[in-house]
């Protein structure tokens, strides 16, 4: 079965959530919304406090090449622009506070429309609805649908492997919407003018192999095959992914389109679709929200900057002592101190994590066991990383490709001193990359 180098099996724990289907939480009183929520510059404000909005309304227009605008996921009344902690990287950042009226009330130009196939057009209707990849990422679709010309790209490849434990909202909307996705793939293969689309899935979601093969059968005009792939983490990341289906190798410090690939989520397929056919901008998002520490798990479809208190209290609130919330899956996932943070474009899963689940680990010396080179998808020597990030020799950690580390948690999953070596890891590449810039 198509697999590829490396990686671990973690317990999936997605028993809880993975056959409940989506619920759609009610519209929240008010919505958070930062301007940064995607790789590359922020969004710029571009409403005024005091504002009145309507559900659409973009609230800030990007602020450069590799961003996107954003919108508001409610209608209502700004009640305030507030510089607050962003979510996932600490940093403050201009987010918009808005008073939901309770009506939600929709900008005139979403609405369903002719469908335009014009690859430009359909890039144009990607770029203006502020779509990012929603598998974690966030980073902006519309770049991806827009290579170079000396890249041409021949496949593209919807990622639904879910491959990290506790998450199953991509599972969910391979089973309830297939055919919602199979369109959005279609209209993603068009905009870079390609007809073979892989839709990648892992063998422990039969049940959604099985949703997905009859639409890609009817899909006319495209050759769109669903592949069974073999469990295993990180099948859902980019470079496996590509691995595991084609057998392609993408180069150190390359990208997808080196190789004649575009990579997107199930869930960034469902938003081209709504936004080329509806002209709906992205503000609302499945998300999971699970795990040990929570009374109810659901998959929920919430609007983005919905605080995670209000998710967690329609699943029935805390279960227990909390020890810990997460922003994601536990192998790549944040850790957050607060449940007042909101829901983001690439908030794939909250998790809640009681005191059996969340351990505090005790370091101890490396072993030199090599578990986590076999572990390594990257093929990379993470314990001759570490010594030498722990000595600040980074120009030979430089030198030994730390920087195509994917961050991934494999090594420090399988290392038996509980070494944090991903935090070594991504330590070392920030420092690599600000001496680049300097």
């Amino acid at each position: 079965m198509m697999t590829f180098r490396g990686g671990v099996h973690p317990p999936e724990y997605k028993a809880t959530t993975e056959h409940r289907s989506i619920e759609q939480l009610p519209l929240p009183e008010k919505v958070f919304i930062p301007v940064s929520q995607h790789t590359g510059a922020p969004a710029r404000p571009v409403v005024p406090k005091g504002a009145s909005v309507r559900t659409g309304t973009m609230l800030a227009e990007a602020g450069g090449r590799i961003s996107v605008p954003i919108h508001s996921s409610v209608s209502g009344k700004v009640l305030d622009i507030l510089d607050l902690a962003h979510p996932l990287t600490g940093n403050r950042v201009p987010t918009y506070v808005i008073e939901s009226d309770g009506k939600d009330t929709l900008e005139e130009s979403i609405r369903e429309q002719p469908v335009d196939t014009d690859p430009h057009q359909i890039v144009e209707a990607v770029r203006s609805a502020g779509i990012v990849g929603m598998g974690g990422a966030a980073f902006p679709t519309y770049v991806k649908l827009s290579p170079p010309k000396e890249k041409p790209i021949d496949t593209v490849i919807i990622n639904g492997c879910e491959c990290e434990p506790y998450l199953t909202a991509d599972h969910r909307l391979m089973v309830e919407q297939p055919a919602e996705i199979v369109e959005g793939a279609g209209l993603i293969a068009r905009a870079l003018g390609v007809t073979d689309i892989i839709i990648a899935i892992e063998d422990n979601k039969p049940d959604a192999i099985a949703a997905m093969a009859e639409p890609a059968r009817q899909c006319r005009g495209m050759s769109v095959r669903v592949v069974k792939l073999r469990t295993k983490y990180p099948q859902g990341a980019e470079k496996q992914l590509i691995r595991a289906c084609l057998k392609r190798e993408v180069p150190s410090g390359g990208l997808p389109m080196d190789v004649g690939c575009v990579v997107q989520n199930v869930g960034t397929a469902v938003a081209v679709r709504d936004a080329v056919r509806f002209g709906r901008p992205l503000i609302e998002r499945v998300t999971t929200v699970t795990g040990p520490g929570l009374a109810e798990p659901k998959n929920l479809r919430v609007r983005i900057g919905t605080p995670i208190r209000t998710l967690i209290e329609f699943c029935g609130g805390y279960r227990g002592e909390t020890a810990k919330l997460v922003i994601g899956g536990p192998m790549m996932g944040i850790a957050v101190a607060s449940d007042d943070v909101p829901v983001l474009k690439g908030t794939s899963g909250v998790l809640v994590l009681d005191k059996g689940s969340a351990a505090e680990l005790c370091e101890c010396d490396c072993i030199r066991c090599g578990r986590c080179i076999k572990a390594c998808p990257m093929g990379l020597l993470p314990q001759r990383l570490y010594m030498h990030l722990r000595s600040r020799r980074f120009d030979q950690a430089e030198a030994e490709h730390v920087t195509d580390c994917i961050e991934c948690g494999c090594c420090a999953y399988v290392c038996p001193a509980k070494i944090r070596l991903v935090h070594h890891f991504k330590y070392g590449k920030s420092e690599i990359l600000g001496r680049r810039k300097r």
